[in-house]
């Protein structure tokens, strides 16, 4: 079954050339003219469409009205959207990162680079929607652990590491993504030493998993470790996360900043610090990060 793309833009002759390049591209596409007939259309038909590709100012509801009636339906709200606009100032950028935007594009856009963005919004979802399923294969009840430590090292054992702090921080749905995105960084970027340019040039190629797992097998990482601490008390969990890395300048990947919107990625610190966590800090140099997530009663 092809990928089903909805197209939101209220410029008929845009809409028409980006529809010929996404159908070039091997996806089936609906369009809708303004944020309200798309709302409309998602409304009738909620697991039509795998990704939204949308205008920002258009009449009737805009891209940002849309993009909080995505957020705040249940249903919707895991929906990846690419903002694909006119609208290039900085301002406009963040205030569509900051709304769950998680790619943004100024049109027109180059076709191997929309396709790329689509490309990598689409394995980003299909990701959390993977760890959101395993969560409910994931029956042990850690409702009773008051404290622990691990230690791991592969993208495998972030993955399952994830789904346990997930299930001890009593909001699994809510915490599986951030925690994920918090252990993969720590083995990547911490233990790894990839940079931020280097995993920009890989995920171009395709060879991001292929390049970690080589460094995985080299004797220069084969000892690093990544330590977590889980701390709870009956009103919160606090996971520490430590990595044996240099560190890094943290500080402006803790909000969205519209000179990284049109990158690969970059942006799965600031989103999980709003979406998935109560408090996110880093501390020293960067190889440490703690999380606190409240215990649903308590927030």
């Amino acid at each position: 079954m092809l990928t089903k793309l909805l197209l939101v833009d209220d410029e008929e002759f845009m809409r028409l050339m980006t529809v010929q390049s996404l159908i070039d591209m091997g996806y089936a596409v609906d369009t809708a003219s303004d944020g309200l007939e798309a709302w409309e259309k998602l409304q009738g038909n909620i697991a039509g469409y795998d990704l939204v590709l949308m205008d920002k100012n258009m009449p009737r509801m805009d891209g940002i009205a849309l993009l909080k009636c995505l957020k705040a339906d249940q249903r919707l709200k895991d929906l990846p959207v690419v903002m694909l606009t006119s609208a290039g100032q900085p301002e406009d950028i963040s205030e569509g990162l900051a709304n769950g935007a998680y790619y943004y594009l100024t049109k027109p856009a180059p076709q191997q680079i929309l396709q790329s963005i689509i490309n990598n919004a689409l394995t980003e979802a299909r990701n959390r929607w993977e760890l959101q399923g395993l969560l409910s294969q994931h029956k042990t009840n850690l409702s009773i652990l008051c404290r622990a430590e691990f230690s791991f090292q592969t993208l495998k054992q972030a993955k399952d590491l994830a789904l346990l702090l997930a299930d001890a921080s009593m909001d699994p749905l809510r915490t599986v993504s951030g925690y994920s995105e918090l252990l993969i960084n720590a083995v990547e970027h911490g233990n790894l030493g990839i940079s931020y340019q280097e995993k920009s040039q890989l995920l171009k190629e395709g060879r991001w998993t292929e390049e970690v797992e080589r460094r995985l097998s080299c004797s220069a990482y084969a000892n690093l470790k990544v330590n977590v601490i889980l701390d709870k008390s009956p009103s919160a969990c606090v996971v520490t996360i430590t990595d044996q890395g240099q560190g890094f300048d943290w500080q402006k990947y803790t909000g969205f900043d519209a000179n990284r919107a049109f990158d690969l990625h970059g942006r799965g610190i600031a989103m999980s610090k709003v979406l998935s966590f109560d408090n996110l800090e880093y501390q020293g140099k960067g190889n440490c990060v703690v999380v606190t997530v409240k215990t649903p009663g308590y927030r």
